[in-house]
């Protein structure tokens, strides 16, 4: 028999399966769910496109999915990878970006928890020659092309809620490359910053040289256009983390509606 595709990337990713990755034979009904169902079942529950879904249903999806963890700084998609899987991100950041000839870096995406990404025709999703790193410690959970494609056509509320989180990404995208066109490095900066920090008033976790890789320029020439901000008031700066003290200059500087 081959061997199964998602347990070859969980062992290319951590080197063994977390306990209970595996699909496990269904308790009795009446007996207590295994803690290793207990806690899987609550992960993938707590994935937005999944949310609303009855038991049985959750059940399903949890017996098509591996569950596994990735350490910190490791690069677990790479251009080439061969297979379609789609990954949801349950704990953990994850950084897509892709690499120039010369070997400078550009950031597509940082993910949070509660994501999904991958290679996935079917969904019009795609990596295009992008890496995939765990910037933290990761729990990920994975899923085969023909497990994605049952799900989709047993449940079209998923269905939908893909849809939108894809439109979504490619407002997004456009916008991004509007900002790159039209806009200067300033309100490039400041648009990120308002946009990092969220409902909040900080920026916590990325260094002068993740904002660089983000916009697609030279750490040095962030560090110069954050040192300006500070200097008019606008931020403070620590290490990796950044408060935004005028949210509404920002905003203006922007040029963001």
């Amino acid at each position: 028999m081959p061997p199964n595709p998602l347990t070859s990337l969980a062992k290319k990713l951590t080197g063994q399966l977390k306990p209970g990755a595996t699909a496990k034979a269904e308790p009795e009904v009446g007996a207590p769910a295994p803690r290793w169902l207990s806690e899987k079942l609550g992960y993938l529950s707590a994935m937005k496109i999944l949310q609303d879904l009855s038991r049985e249903e959750m059940l399903a999806i949890e017996r098509a999915t591996t569950m596994i963890n990735c350490n910190a700084g490791r690069v677990f998609y790479t251009p080439g990878e061969t297979g379609e899987v789609l990954f949801l991100l349950k704990k953990g950041r994850v950084q897509i970006y892709s690499l120039s000839p010369e070997g400078r870096k550009l950031t597509i995406k940082i993910l949070e928890p509660g994501t999904f990404f991958g290679e996935m025709s079917i969904l019009g999703q795609g990596m295009h020659n992008t890496f995939a790193e765990a910037l933290d410690d990761c729990l990920i959970c994975v899923m085969s092309r023909q497990d994605v494609k049952r799900l989709l056509l047993s449940n079209p509320r998923v269905a939908a809620r893909i849809c939108e989180e894809l439109a979504s990404r490619v407002m997004e995208t456009e916008r991004r490359l509007e900002e790159f066109v039209f806009k200067d490095l300033e309100a490039r900066v400041a648009a990120l910053l308002v946009d990092l920090a969220g409902e909040g008033s900080e920026v916590i976790g990325y260094s002068h040289q993740d904002l660089a890789d983000l916009l697609g320029v030279y750490r040095e020439t962030v560090t110069h256009t954050l040192g300006q901000l500070k200097d008019r008031g606008l931020i403070d700066i620590q290490r990796k983390r950044i408060k935004l003290l005028n949210r509404t200059k920002l905003t203006e500087i922007s040029g963001a509606p």
